[in-house]
């Protein structure tokens, strides 16, 4: 269980980094951004171990890595260029 925690907390903190260093204009700052990974990963490591038991390590990891993308996506902000202005304005 240590390895599946160790392991989610090191994809989650990679996934967090990778989304900074590609998307930094749409994220808000690097202070939310890790650690939020990084809990999503967490969170995601915990369910699946809850819901398959031990010994499933690469669905465990998949689990983690889907809950970590689905809590970074809603700290998305949207882009400049897609944003619309009111008819009154």
């Amino acid at each position: 269980m240590f390895l599946e925690a160790l392991g989610s907390a090191l994809l989650g903190l990679a996934l967090a980094w990778a989304a900074l260093h590609r998307l930094p204009h749409r994220m808000p700052s690097r202070t939310l951004v890790l650690p939020t990974g990084v809990a999503g990963a967490l969170f995601g490591a915990f369910l699946m171990h809850t819901a398959l038991g031990a010994g499933h390590l690469l669905v465990i990891l998949t689990g983690a890595l889907i809950v970590s993308v689905a809590s970074l996506s809603l700290l998305l902000r949207p882009a400049e260029r897609f944003r619309r202005r009111s008819a009154t304005a």
